[in-house]
């Protein structure tokens, strides 16, 4: 069954079920781009800024009480979620998001029609445009709603951060006294505690989580209001301010409208400072989880030095390996999160003049960015990090075999006599300790505080420079 609709185009055959209407169907041919739908949350967010308008335009008189009613009661529901499964449009669209609008609009009005006792498509008594659209423009429709939907889900995203940082200095205090052989170049370098490197892990990531909540306080300015281009034009007297409060006051949100309408609906520069947040976090999140993987790799032919959860078999072709799987997402991630950083720079670069139409594109990869991150980074700390153990014994052995421990020495024996107990550390297989007692270069209780894990984690001189040179004469 099909009900018959029309707009400027001409006629189009709408499904009689939908709440949709023609111009959504018009964008479902023209669009087939991602064969993705919109975020639920844009869905939901797009819901309260059409109820706060219809309210708006009922105080300014311009909206009588029995259209205002039903479009307001039908805008909660899409607020709520309740129609998330009739806004098919794709979200990758040409028209700055045009489609976006009206399948709202179309979705609403249907609805409101329906509680109203009408039939759906019955638009000379609520028509999309005309009534549910009114005093709007999708050019600040859109960008409102989609502000208040990344703001949702980048507050995931910052809580999945801070889990995270959490989780990293956990294992950072767990792991305080594991004294371990520290690299630089991926060579032997000096001695560190496996707590100082989580507890790094847990300083770039809460680091992380704070750069991003600052960069979301921009979103918090919306041009709902301004109309097209931000002049205002169509919008009563008090509608803009109207508006703004009742959206602060269902969100929760410190929402405020923006000083210079014009500017923003031209420019998306805060869109770009979420996004330039977000992929700061994935390089820093890339960079962690590929030293996890060093630092797990083995068990007997790599490092071995950390164990990581085993979550599932790790290959179809050799028996009982067991891959760091959680790791690998986090890298895989962090490349999306880049790539579509470049995507975002691209179309905040080429809006032209007094609007930026590149807005859907946008939308798309930022909330797509977020979301992916809140995701992959909730399951990375629960099913990785929390789970970490420190292979003591292995550590051990790596410790005592390196000649890390040398550069302690070089303040009470000197370069050159540590340069060569290196030497002779590598060729012989011997540890520096016993090379250092053998030759008397220094008492055993002197070697003993200058390589304890305090010293060589903490940078300390246990023993001052001269008495260990007396002690040795």
């Amino acid at each position: 069954m099909t009900r018959l609709e029309r707009d400027s185009l001409g006629e189009l055959e709408v499904p009689a079920e939908a709440y949709y209407g023609i111009q959504t169907l018009r964008a479902l041919h023209n669009f087939p781009s991602t064969g993705q739908r919109l975020h639920p949350e844009m869905i939901h967010a797009l819901g309260l800024v059409k109820r706060a308008a219809a309210e708006a335009n009922r105080e300014a008189g311009l909206l009588a009480d029995e259209l205002a009613d039903p479009i307001m009661r039908a805008a909660a529901e899409v607020a709520d979620g309740r129609w998330d499964d009739q806004f098919p449009v794709d979200p990758i669209q040409g028209g700055a998001g045009t489609s976006i609008n009206m399948n709202a609009n179309e979705v609403i009005a249907n609805r409101a029609l329906e509680l109203a006792g009408r039939p759906r498509g019955d638009y000379s008594y609520i028509h999309p445009l005309i009534h549910v659209n009114m005093s709007q423009s999708t050019n600040d429709v859109v960008p409102t709603a989609f502000r208040i939907a990344l703001l949702r889900v980048v507050e995931k995203t910052t809580a999945s951060l801070e889990g995270l940082a959490e989780a990293f200095a956990e294992r950072a205090h767990a792991f305080a006294d594991v004294v371990k052989v520290g690299r630089t170049h991926l060579q032997d370098g000096v001695p560190i505690a496996l707590g100082q490197e989580f507890g790094a892990y847990a300083a770039a990531v809460r680091r992380a989580a704070k750069r991003l909540s600052a960069a979301a306080g921009e979103l918090l300015e919306v041009n709902i209001g301004g109309t097209a281009v931000g002049t205002g034009l169509n919008a009563p007297p008090g509608y803009r301010e109207h508006v703004v409060q009742r959206l602060a006051e269902w969100t929760g949100y410190a929402l405020r409208s923006a000083d210079d309408l014009v500017d923003a609906t031209q420019n998306v520069d805060p869109l770009v400072a979420v996004s330039s947040a977000l992929r700061t976090a994935a390089v820093s999140l890339s960079k962690i989880a590929s030293d996890l993987r060093l630092l797990a790799s083995g068990p007997y032919a790599g490092l071995g030095e950390i164990k990581l959860p085993a979550v599932q078999p790790g290959s179809s072709i050799m028996p009982g390996k067991v891959n760091p799987v959680m790791a690998e997402l986090i890298n895989q991630v962090a490349f999306q999160v880049q790539g579509s950083d470049l995507v975002v720079s691209l179309a905040a670069q080429h809006g032209q003049l007094e609007l930026n139409v590149m807005v859907p594109v946008l939308m798309h990869n930022l909330i797509q960015s977020a979301q992916m991150l809140a995701n992959a980074v909730t399951a990375f700390t629960d099913r990785c990090v929390r789970g970490i153990e420190a292979n003591r014994e292995n550590i051990q052995r790596l410790l005592d075999r390196s000649i890390c421990t040398v550069t302690a020495l070089n303040p009470y024996i000197g370069y050159d006599a540590a340069a060569r107990i290196a030497k002779q550390s590598l060729a012989t297989g011997r540890p520096v300790r016993e090379i250092v007692l053998a030759e008397g270069l220094l008492p055993e209780d002197v070697v003993d505080a200058v390589l304890s894990p305090e010293n060589l984690t903490r940078g300390a001189l246990p023993v001052p420079v001269g008495a260990a040179g007396a002690a040795r004469r």
